[in-house]
């Protein structure tokens, strides 16, 4: 038997003023299934909590990168543009961690950078970022709003993140967002 591909989440990380927002979906599921409704995605990170992080992939592969980024941001005393270039550098590097499948986005009160296995390190420029299945439908949405709107970015990612859902099927309403 094949392996079955995991398809989930859609993360949005959205800046507006002072605020940034990350959200994300709840729901994983493998391959025609969903298997769970309420996975949370989204979490702070780093020495007081300063840093938001989002994952999409597989959940085991990115909870290990996820505990890397932390020991980077330790490290590096949570500089989040040095620690991120060292965990893509050492993800690249490493035969590992090369191996694992996910992507994260993570966000201080001043940068947000999407960071991937091939070593990349990538950051907007408009202040707008989204992954996973449903991450091209909560970008443009979020796009849309925060040029036709006021909204602030909560609401926006809300609104984008449930317009999302209406339209993935890998991605439902059940948010989890935190706020900087």
């Amino acid at each position: 038997m094949g392996r079955l591909k995991v398809r989930s989440t859609t993360i949005l990380c959205v800046r507006r003023g002072d605020r940034v927002v990350m959200a994300g979906d709840g729901q994983v599921s493998l391959g025609d299934t969903v298997v769970k409704h309420s996975a949370r995605k989204v979490r702070f990170l780093g020495k007081d909590s300063k840093i938001l992080a989002g994952f999409a992939g597989s959940t085991a592969d990115a909870l290990t990168l996820l505990e890397k980024f932390e020991q980077m941001l330790e490290k590096y005393s949570n500089n989040l543009p040095r620690a991120a270039v060292e965990l893509a550098k050492e993800w690249r590097m490493d035969r590992m961690l090369r191996r694992l499948e996910a992507l994260l986005i993570v966000a201080d009160r001043e940068k947000t950078l999407l960071l991937s296995g091939t070593g990349d390190v990538l950051e907007p420029d408009d202040g707008v970022m989204a992954i996973g299945s449903g991450g091209n439908y909560a970008l443009a949405a979020a796009r849309a709003l925060l040029a036709h709107t006021e909204m602030d970015a909560m609401e926006v990612a809300k609104i984008a993140m449930n317009i999302a859902a209406s339209i993935c099927v890998f991605t439902n309403d059940r948010l989890v967002i935190e706020c900087l």
